[in-house]
């Protein structure tokens, strides 16, 4: 068994908890109320910034060329594609970019951005690997799960297109071949690669919750 398909198969309970978690059946059915919707993008915005940094220090990490300049390209990309499209959702519902950019982060976005910087920075290469990969796995195998629940088109019929796209299913699929000759050329690494995945899988679930129930500091 490939070592993503072990990571995956110890996070299987996380991955069902995200499917059945609310944020993710109304969206799929268009009844997420807008205001739960519209945190998710505010706060994805802000974690996607810190998402390209994972991937621009794990590019610094790199000893092969080929990988350095994917793992740099990815980081791009997220901030020219992926972060343009959030602003296309927020402009949808008259939100415009300087609004996101000043948007403070929520205590789980905090927990979850803070965690993947401090793997970037203190962790080796293959733990980034795994700490990554949930968002990227997950949200191909959310959104899919979402696809199979929706009834026709609606508002967010673009997020379930978005995530179950042949770019983003060509992106995951390098996630897991990277997971894959990390876990094959690092062995020794595989407790703390499931560590971090774990991690990630359970504030990957945490998010849904956040932007469901629109959490602030409440001070």
């Amino acid at each position: 068994m490939a070592f993503s398909d072990q990571l995956l198969e110890a996070g299987d309970h996380i991955w069902e908890a995200q499917k059945d978690h609310p944020f993710v059946r109304e969206l799929a059915t268009g009844e997420l109320e807008e205001e739960a919707f519209l945190t998710w993008v505010r706060q994805d915005y802000r974690y996607l910034l810190d998402y390209a940094r994972v991937f621009a220090i794990a590019g610094t990490k790199a000893r092969d060329e080929e990988t350095m300049t994917h793992l740099l390209g990815v980081a791009h990309t997220v901030l020219d594609y992926e972060m343009d499209l959030h602003r296309e959702f927020a402009a949808d519902y008259g939100i415009d970019r300087s609004e996101l950019e000043s948007v403070q982060k929520s205590p789980t976005c905090i927990a979850y951005t803070n965690y993947l910087v401090r793997t970037a920075h203190e962790g080796s290469l293959a733990e980034i690997a795994a700490a990554i990969y949930p968002c990227g796995q997950g949200y191909l195998d959310i959104a899919e799960h979402m696809a199979e629940l929706a009834d026709g088109e609606h508002r967010y019929t673009p997020f379930i297109e978005k995530y179950t796209s042949d770019d983003f299913r060509e992106a995951v699929d390098w996630m897991r071949e990277f997971v894959d000759r990390c876990g094959q050329r690092y062995p020794g690494e595989h407790e703390a690669m499931e560590e971090a995945f774990l991690t990630c899988a359970r504030l990957e679930h945490r998010f849904w919750e956040m932007a469901y129930a629109r959490e602030d500091w409440d001070l």
